[in-house]
């Protein structure tokens, strides 16, 4: 691009030559130097006095301090990992990731000052006849005069407002992708809370199978020692025995593992304590949860839809700076001459550049609508794929909450009379070992059952929570 530069003054015509005993030039030199130098110190020197502002703390020093003092202070807090609040508050206040995009939304927010101001002025001297009419003279020398000039680039019309409108576009998504942030960490909580609740509750399931087992060892030992029973059925109770023992070492490291998944999101040590999880959130009902009730609220409320939607908007302020760029900048400004000790000669100066590459600006133009439609694309896939998945996740939730009733109300009272049955059936010898074994076996299978299907309504009551973009 071509830079046209049109300069006016007024005043008599410099003349070659200098008058000895002058020393004006020497003097508005000097002035000027100083002057320059004195508004650079004080920029420099204001800008390092200013403080940071203590929500800038580097995030990596913040947290080597926070996790050397937080470790302590959260062992003795028992109840961290009893419910899912206690374990929510700590994350919104530890979790790394989670500072990390509020630090970018802030910063994205702080750009929208910057994003329509105007360049810094310029200011310039221009030393003329530094040789004295060809003869030569060393440096410093008495010159024959000095131009002095400030300039401000001046963007067209409408310009700083678009770069603004960009800015504010593009902060409100950084605040949209902390929502969005928050929502996938607390939704990894949440499950996280419901596989350990899970795995207690299945050594605790296993614990109490190993106790009954137990006590059909010591039957079948009294049945053998009476001589109605055979030394075969004491065996194979003790062998189940050893099974669940084995089972409970591979429950215990589960165990371990869901703890130091869920320290993991906390921000805390592998092997931090953890309380016992002592419940499970309430399951809304049916008709709170169908698709037809949430299809709108996860269009207005889901984050990565409003994302999309900032990022559309944004493309589309992009595209319209595109077509302003057909205006040139424009560049104004004021001089004074001062020829030997006279300082009667001011000017005006305008610059503005040429628009003559058309085809480099089309290019860009081109660009812009290409983007705003990659946009716009993003947008349909992204609202396909979260209404895709509330489908998903609802006739999950709803296959989990229909098998917690099935096992509920007719599996488990069918396998507890079964068992009840068998258990007395050989005791009377009408019944034998193995019949009871199985017996045994289906209560274990119903209840293990009921317990997964609780704990997947809460794998999927995380889910649904995530894609609404609230708690339900």
């Amino acid at each position: 691009m071509a830079i046209v530069d049109i300069g006016c003054s007024g005043g008599r015509a410099l003349r070659a030559g200098y008058r000895p005993g002058s020393a004006a030039s020497e003097i508005a030199i000097a002035i000027a130097i100083a002057i320059a130098i004195a508004v650079s110190l004080f920029i420099h020197a204001s800008a390092a006095s200013q403080p940071a502002p203590p929500d800038f703390i580097p995030l990596l020093q913040q947290s080597r301090i926070a996790s050397e003092e937080k470790f302590h202070l959260d062992d003795s807090v028992d109840s961290l990992g009893n419910n899912v609040e206690s374990l929510l508050k700590y994350a919104r206040q530890h979790n790394p990731e989670y500072a990390g995009t509020r630090y970018d939304a802030q910063a994205a927010t702080e750009r929208i000052g910057s994003a329509g101001a105007l360049a810094d002025p310029v200011f310039r001297a221009d030393v003329m006849d530094v040789t004295q009419i060809g003869q030569p003279s060393p440096m410093p020398v008495p010159f024959g005069g000095t131009i002095f000039s400030i300039k401000q680039e001046l963007p067209w019309f409408g310009k700083r407002d678009l770069k603004r409108e960009i800015a504010e576009a593009e902060a409100e998504g950084a605040n949209f992708q902390v929502r969005g942030t928050w929502l996938d960490i607390s939704a990894k909580i949440k499950i996280a809370y419901a596989q350990l609740y899970f795995v207690q509750r299945n050594e605790q399931l296993t614990r109490e199978v190993l106790k009954l087992m137990q006590q059909l060892e010591k039957v079948a030992s009294v049945r053998y020692s009476s001589g109605s029973g055979n030394q075969q059925d004491v065996i194979r109770a003790q062998t189940e025995q050893t099974a669940m023992r084995n089972e409970l070492v591979a429950i215990n490291n589960d165990r371990r593992q869901a703890q130091a998944r869920l320290n993991s999101i906390l921000s805390r040590p592998s092997q931090a304590p953890l309380a016992t999880p002592e419940t499970l959130r309430t399951v809304p009902p049916p008709e709170k949860v169908s698709l037809a009730a949430l299809d709108d609220q996860v269009r207005r409320q889901n984050p990565q839809l409003s994302l999309d939607d900032t990022r559309v908007r944004s493309s589309e302020k992009n595209r319209e700076l595109a077509y302003k760029n057909r205006y040139p900048d424009v560049t104004v400004g004021v001089l004074q001459n001062q020829y030997q000790n006279a300082f009667n000669q001011w000017g005006v100066m305008l610059e503005l550049n040429i628009p003559i590459q058309q085809e480099a600006r089309r290019s860009r133009e081109r660009e812009a609508e290409a983007m705003v439609s990659a946009a716009q694309a993003r947008r349909t896939a992204t609202a396909n794929q979260i209404l895709s998945s509330l489908a998903e996740t609802l006739s999950a939730l709803d296959a989990a909450r229909e098998t917690d009733r099935l096992v509920a109300g007719s599996l488990l009272p069918q396998a507890q009379a079964t068992y009840d049955s068998a258990l007395e059936g050989y005791k009377n010898g009408k019944v034998d070992f193995a019949t009871l074994l199985e017996a045994q076996r289906q209560i274990r299978i119903a209840r293990l059952n009921q317990l997964k299907a609780k704990t997947d309504s809460q794998v999927r009551l995380a889910e649904l929570e995530r894609i609404l973009g609230e708690d339900l």
